[in-house]
């Protein structure tokens, strides 16, 4: 799922595409991406883009009269900026927009079809649609411990619920809490001080260290290789490899459409957490879609 950092790259990418350009045509190859229907899309042909911006990990587009499109990528959902008039060739791709200097191609890989697209008027309609998690990098120690522990979860679940913390998910949660050496299941209202400072820190440093350095390849060319599973990431995708940090393997809980990978020895004292004894932890803590996870 594209993340705040992944999400930031691709505004880093669209602003100076977009920014001031207006909307020739809007083409969707797949009706139930539209998940709205007034105003209808068509209302924002002919205006032009005057901001961008990221709403969670969805992508805000807002054109003047304060029209908005907002994209939702969810796991397979992925942007792409071609030549103008690009052709809608295959299943992969739902929509596109086209301007006056180039066409941005909505795809989405496998059967299931989470991507969406929303059209909304004004921005109370378009608050409605962040599910109001606080942002990370913006605020403070006090309020990030706040929102981690309004709910009795776990470290690992209160970091990518969207209604406490805006913009992480399943990738840059687990590389967070491998930087902060805390253990996924551990309880958040059983932090103690200096591990919640761990965590507060490793949150900030680890979500601006990642967005500088994707923003920073967005600005050379557009960000066609979006993914959650990068070469350089300590323990995110990296199972039965070795830690960067002492190389000990890599483990894993899985449990319904997520994956939690960890070392055992920096984060959980040298305990490997077996999926069969943590699923009813899991069950209790974790939602079974990641619709669910993502809903408003």
């Amino acid at each position: 799922m594209a993340e705040l950092p992944d999400v930031e790259a691709y505004l880093a990418a669209l602003r100076p595409r977009l920014l001031g350009e207006r909307l020739d045509a809007v083409r969707l190859n797949n009706p139930f991406l539209l998940r709205t229907v007034k105003p209808p899309i068509r209302d924002a042909e002919g205006r032009a883009v005057v901001a961008l911006r990221r709403v969670g990990k969805r992508i805000a587009i807002g054109f003047d009269g304060d029209l908005w499109i907002v994209l939702h990528l969810m796991i397979a959902g992925r942007l792409h900026w071609k030549a103008t008039g690009a052709k809608l060739a295959t299943r992969r791709d739902l929509a596109a927009f086209d301007f006056a200097d180039g066409t941005l191609t909505l795809t989405e890989a496998g059967t299931k079809r989470r991507a969406s697209v929303h059209v909304v008027e004004g921005e109370t309609a378009l608050a409605a649609l962040d599910p109001g998690g606080i942002e990370p990098l913006e605020c403070d120690l006090a309020a990030f411990a706040a929102a981690l522990i309004e709910g009795n979860h776990t470290v690992k679940r209160a970091l990518t619920d969207p209604h406490r913390i805006s913009g992480i998910g399943n990738a840059y949660s687990d590389e967070i809490l491998h930087a902060a050496r805390l253990s996924p299941v551990t309880r958040a209202r059983a932090l103690s001080e200096d591990a919640m400072e761990r965590l507060y820190r490793a949150t900030q440093d680890t979500l601006t260290r990642w967005r500088d350095k994707l923003c920073a390849e967005a600005a050379a060319c557009f960000p066609e290789k979006v993914t959650a599973f990068r070469p350089d990431m300590a323990v995110h995708g990296r199972y039965g490899k070795p830690c960067p940090d002492c190389g000990t393997a890599i483990q894993r809980i899985r449990y319904a459409d997520n994956e939690t990978n960890y070392c055992p020895r920096c984060q959980t004292e040298g305990r490997v957490l077996a999926d069969r004894s943590l699923s009813r932890l899991l069950k209790g803590d974790w939602p079974r879609t990641i619709e669910e996870l993502e809903r408003p």
